[in-house]
Parts: C-alpha cells; structure tokens; sequence
C-alpha cells in the first residue's frame, strides 16, 4: 500500500513526499479509516513504528479551516522531549496548508506560550500539567476541541497523570473524539478506556511485547554495578559499531554516577539527560546527540517514552527494569522504521529473574554473550547493592542516680498545721469568753 491510497489531500501527499515516506507502517494502515471514521480508538504498535504519523495524518485530513483559530486538536503527551517532536512532525505535514500548531509543557516561563496562544492554533500539543494552567487562566480556549489524543498513555498512568487527565475530560467538550496510542497496555490502561471513552476499538499492530525483528538483543552477566561500568568503558573504546549509543539506567543518581565515573576516566564525547536537568541543558544535549556530535547520550527511564531519534545504533541497559514493559520501550529506541539496531543488556544475579519475565513477555530468549578476559571485576559494591540486615543494637543498662523524689520546699511554702483554741483567743482579747447571742 502507498499513502496515495490512503484518503489523504494532495497538501498531505507532497508533504510526505517531501520527508522521503510513500508507503504507511502497518500501524498507520490499519488505524486511518478508524480514526477517519470519528470512533474512539486505542492503538497498540512498537516502538518505531510511526505512531505520531498514524494519528496525525487521519486527524490533518479531517481538519476544517476556522477564522477563530482555536484549537480543534489537541495531542496530549508525557515529556517535553516529546512535545517538540510531535510538534516537528505536525509542522513538516502542515507545509503546505494554513495549519497552525503549538507546543506546551511546564518549566518554562508560561508568558510566552501564553502570547503564542493569543496568535491561535489549530493544534495544540501539550504536557497535562501546562495544558491546566493555562486553561484554568482563561488564555486556552478549550470550546472547539473535538479530537484528543493521548499519546503513550500507559506512561501517563504510570507516572501518576490520571487526576490530571481526568480533570482535562472535564474542562473540555464532551462530544469528541479520543484517540489512545502506546506500544504497550495494562489492566488499569483498560480499565479507563472502558470508564472514559464510547466503545473504544482496540488495534493492536501486533502482541504486546513482541520484540522488534530490526533489533539484535544481547545479554552479559556482570557481578555488580561497578563492573558494569568497568565493560561500558571496554565497550565503547573496543567496538567501532558503537556509533550512537543511548545508555539507560532505572534513576538520576546511577545516572549521575555513570556519567561523573566515566568523565573521571575521560571518556569521550558522553552527554547525560533526566528531569533534574534544566530544560535548556536537556534540549542542548538531545540536539547534539541528534547531529551526532555526542556519541554516547545517558537517560533514565523517562526518555525510553519521548526519544525519537534516527539512526541510535546501540541501546545499553545498565540495569533491568522492573517493569517488563519498560525494557520494550528502552529497546525500542534503536531499530526504528527500516533501520537495524543492537540492544545490550547487563545483569547481576539479582536481575536474572527480571529478565526472564522480559523474555516470557517477548515470548524470546536473549543470546548471552561471554564478557572478555581482560575485564577488570570490581568488589567494591554501590549502597543499593549491599545486604540489608535489620538489627536491633540494645545497649546495657545503666543505674542512674536521679536523686530524691521531691525537692525542698521553699521556705514561704512551708506550713503547719496547728489546732486553733478560738475560746482562749476571745478570753485573751476581751477578758471574758466571748459568745455570739442568736436571735430569737
């Protein structure tokens, strides 16, 4: 099938001529006439597959001017990462028609968004965070939304974004259409298309896990985290094929910790993003790793969801992540569209159980290699990786001389109690005993 089947406009058509595409992914195939029909729709597609392009065609072909230039479409997403390349992307297919967009997301000052709303769009693409604030502020007009989108929204739930979701539901137009899409889906993923959209239809590209055939896996057992760094080190300086390479690992501080370990060793050209990062340091980074300046780029988790860089040649898991879906989406950055891709994992003992759920989710075993000779095995062990032994230190008792009980009264406090003779005191001051008379 080439897009020139699909009912796309001639606007569309040369736009994607002019990116190199003539003929849809599988997943852009089958969701169009879904999506060109106006039913609500879940769509489940790996990584790489053209999920931006499979929402954004349909949704552009639909689109209607309006002189008011408010948005009618807006694609909510996870990381500002992914904000600017949903952004890219809608403005590259808008090349040749008056269709605006924006992009919105938090850590920036919102003034300026704020003025670029004022100049009207037609499709917004935002951070749910940033999309509230300035719906709640009045300068997002949310009256002509008539299609949502979330984008990776097994993510969003994961990270904790269902009250802000729901409080968008309620802000914006009932009579919509929702679009869902993600490589992955969980029980609590369907659990809210069921409570929140009409009769979804889900498409599923193909099952949920199933590796990417572009993709080469391989799998090391190394003894500790210090280790592993010891082979990323031999890695990068031994094997010329390690041309671009994402390293991800489960948090900031091991991110830290590679990325300082490294630069002390003076390895080069090495870069590192996570959400302690300033957003201009974050950009700055992706753009040189983008171009190819940088070799080697150190994530976290967040950016296995809103990197979409070309021609990543190596994907290194520095650790196994707990969730087997988050080992699909960390793969899932190299091997995109008709590219090929190597994934290398390392894992400690504690991991290997981690790793089987990943290969029974895929449904594939992982080639285990052999680690080189000359690897230097480390025994000095991070704090994480270190026994915990809970117990309870009791230290012996000690007499304590406290003294007594009460402290001496001070002498004013002091009194005694004495038996008064009233009739002696009255014989004493009026010569006889003194005696009060009733009155009859």
């Amino acid at each position: 099938m080439k897009f020139s089947d699909l009912n796309l406009n001639k606007s569309l058509l040369n736009a994607l001529e002019d990116l190199g595409l003539d003929s849809p992914t599988s997943i852009q195939s089958k969701v169009f006439s879904i999506v060109m029909s106006g039913k609500d729709m879940g769509g489940i597609a790996q990584t790489g597959t053209g999920k931006t392009l499979a929402y954004l065609l349909p949704l552009m072909r639909m689109w209607t001017f309006s002189k008011d230039k408010l948005p009618q479409i807006v694609v909510l997403v996870p990381t500002r990462e992914l904000v600017v390349q949903v952004l890219e992307t809608a403005k590259k297919l808008a090349t040749y028609i008056s269709f605006d967009a924006v992009g919105v997301y938090g850590g920036v000052n919102i003034k300026t968004q704020v003025l670029e709303l004022a100049q009207g769009c037609d499709l917004l693409v935002a951070t749910p965070g940033r999309f509230i604030d300035l719906a709640a502020s009045g300068a997002l007009k949310v009256k002509n939304i008539k299609k949502l989108v979330i984008d990776e929204f097994d993510m969003m739930l994961d990270l904790g974004f269902r009250p802000q979701l729901q409080t968008i539901f309620d802000k914006i137009p009932e009579k919509r259409q929702n679009l869902l899409f993600s490589a992955t889906i969980s029980e609590e993923v369907e659990e809210l298309l069921d409570e929140t959209f009409k009769s979804p239809e889900i498409i599923e590209d193909v099952a949920v896990g199933t590796p990417h055939q572009n993709i080469e896996q391989r799998a090391y057992f190394i003894p500790n985290f210090n280790t592993k760094i010891n082979f990323l080190e031999v890695l990068l300086a031994n094997d010329t094929q390690m041309t671009k390479n994402l390293v991800f690992v489960g948090n900031k501080t091991l991110a830290d910790t590679i990325f300082e370990e490294l630069t002390r060793r003076e390895v080069e050209s090495i870069d590192i993003i996570h959400s302690n990062k300033s957003q201009n340091y974050r950009f700055r980074a992706l753009e040189s790793f983008t171009k190819g300046e940088t070799r080697t780029l150190i994530a976290t988790d967040l950016g296995s969801r809103g990197l979409d860089i070309p021609k990543i040649s190596h994907v290194i898991n520095m650790d196994i992540p707990e969730v087997a879906e988050d080992y699909i989406h960390r793969i899932g950055r190299t091997g995109r569209g008709n590219e090929k891709g190597i994934s290398i994992s390392f894992i400690t003992e504690k991991e290997q159980e981690l790793f089987e759920e990943i290969e029974t989710l895929m449904n594939y075993q992982v080639t285990i290699g052999e680690t080189p000779v000359y690897l230097e095995i480390s025994d000095s062990l991070m704090s994480f990786e270190m026994e915990k032994i809970d117990m309870k230190i009791l230290a012996p008792k000690k007499k304590i001389d406290v003294g007594p009980a009460f402290h001496e009264k001070a002498e004013k406090n002091k009194k005694v109690n004495k038996r008064r003779d009233i009739e002696a005191e009255k014989k004493a001051k009026y010569g006889k005993a003194y005696k009060k008379e009733r009155k009859l």
